[in-house]
């Protein structure tokens, strides 16, 4: 990211703009103290363009990235063939402590009641080590009540937000298990093919990669995941916890589910007023569409709301169709 002095640009202060990864800072040879063009990408999004290099005064600095993890020492690696440095310890503190974040939110697990600062604490006071420590903290009650800002009513809508959460559906446990390249899209895929958690866990590699819309990459990260010591022992604890990891379905997967949108790419864009944009994601894959954050040749739907920005105007230079809010709903039956 590129902390920049503030700058109005069309009619707007702009204070940062992303530098991507390490190859764009290489690229545009940016260092810190330089002096920048910027502009909006799209009319949107602020984007370095160049360094005015003639302008450098000798001060700039480059920019160093950590050859060890900041948080637990370990040093990182780059992605083969790809721009992202990473911290490969899969028990690191920081990496355990996002995935519980990531695995409690609305995109997950959606856990009632344990947010961010609460994870935070709980790590703090060592009342979770991993994922299936959450399920057991109906036996740490009176620790918990020793928390900050933890009456009887906040714990027992933690407690009741985890009990609940034992039975959301399999897809979303996979999703919050934080496996890299599986969010929630590829997590349906891989549960409406396999069924159970358990079923896609005994796969081979090659056969996960024949499952359309997974390919080699997530294979391969699905695969090491579940082959893992780590992975193998998380799964059989959230077995032993009673945690729902899916239903068998029949040879050769189950049954693409019908709907006004199968087959159909959609994308959303703007805020809607009926629904979050989670929601209207969860309301296209449920009739049978997929949902994208890019409009492209191959989208079907654009669904604008208000101030939906240069999706938008994409849209409408590939002719593709447009609807609004109250269009979806009507083309769903829903509420």
């Amino acid at each position: 990211m590129a902390l920049l002095e503030p700058v109005e640009i069309d009619q707007t202060i702009v204070s940062r703009a992303s530098l991507h990864n390490a190859d764009e800072i290489a690229r545009l040879g940016v260092k810190t103290g330089d002096q920048v063009v910027v502009e909006k990408a799209g009319k949107i999004i602020p984007h370095v363009v160049r360094v005015e290099e003639h302008l450098r005064t000798g001060d700039e600095q480059d920019f160093e990235f950590p050859a060890e993890c900041p948080e637990c020492g370990t040093p990182v690696v780059r992605d083969e063939d790809g721009v992202y440095i990473r911290c490969p310890n899969t028990g690191c503190p920081a990496q355990l402590r996002e995935t519980l974040k990531y695995f409690a939110s609305r995109t997950a697990m959606d856990i009632d009641g344990l947010g961010s600062k609460l994870v935070e604490q709980l790590l703090e006071a060592r009342l979770v080590a991993s994922i299936p420590d959450l399920y057991r903290l109906p036996e740490r009650r009176d620790s918990l009540l020793e928390l900050e800002r933890m009456g009887e009513k906040s714990v027992d809508r933690l407690l009741e937000g985890i009990e609940r959460s034992r039975n959301q559906p399999a897809w979303r446990l996979l999703a919050g298990l934080n496996i890299r390249h599986v969010g929630t899209s590829n997590a349906r895929v891989l549960l409406k093919q396999f069924g159970t958690i358990d079923c896609l866990a005994s796969q081979t590699e090659e056969r996960l990669a024949e499952v359309h819309e997974i390919g080699e990459a997530i294979a391969t990260s699905v695969h090491a995941f579940f082959q893992s010591p780590a992975g193998q022992q998380l799964l059989q604890e959230l077995q032993a916890l009673g945690l729902n990891l899916g239903e068998p379905v029949p040879e050769g997967g189950a049954e693409a589910p019908g709907g006004p949108l199968e087959g159909k790419t959609v994308v959303v864009t703007g805020t809607l007023e009926q629904f979050t944009r989670d929601e209207a994601k969860e309301l296209i894959l449920q009739h049978g569409g997929k949902a994208s954050s890019s409009v492209s040749k191959k989208t079907d739907f654009v669904v604008a709301g208000k101030d939906p920005g240069s999706k938008l105007e994409k849209a409408r230079k590939l002719n593709v169709r447009v609807l609004t809010e109250e269009e979806l709903v009507a083309l769903l039956g829903a509420r």
